[in-house]
């Protein structure tokens, strides 16, 4: 699809992959990876969505590091190419973090983004 021949278009940081394995064994064998894609929405223009997959699409690319299986949503490819991302905890909050190179500006509360013109 997109991307680089050889080279996965996003990383998992060591905390990201070991939640995605979490949540996958949590899931009774019922969960095959999580389905990361792109919508439009919120004050920047675009949001990204985090689903459970339980199949693996016929267009989804499928990113698997450190036992962590991604799956990333065919409309969202051109958009996470060198991303990486990261699991976060802090005292007030728990979540995957996105540091994406393609993002030209956010939102002040970081739940939309806006990306380079392509």
């Amino acid at each position: 699809m997109f991307g680089i021949p050889g080279k996965a278009p996003l990383t998992l940081t060591p905390e990201a992959a070991e939640q995605v394995r979490a949540l996958m064994a949590g899931s009774d064998g019922k969960v095959v990876g999580l389905r990361i894609g792109v919508k439009k929405g919120g004050c920047a223009g675009m949001e990204y969505t985090m689903d459970y997959a339980e199949e693996i699409g016929p267009h989804d690319e499928v990113v698997e590091q450190d036992g962590a299986r991604v799956l990333i949503a065919p409309m969202a490819a051109m958009f996470l190419i060198g991303t990486e991302i990261h699991y976060e905890t802090s005292l007030l909050e728990a979540g995957f973090k996105f540091r994406n190179p393609n993002v030209v500006d956010a939102c002040g509360c970081g739940e939309s983004v806006k990306f380079a013109e392509l």
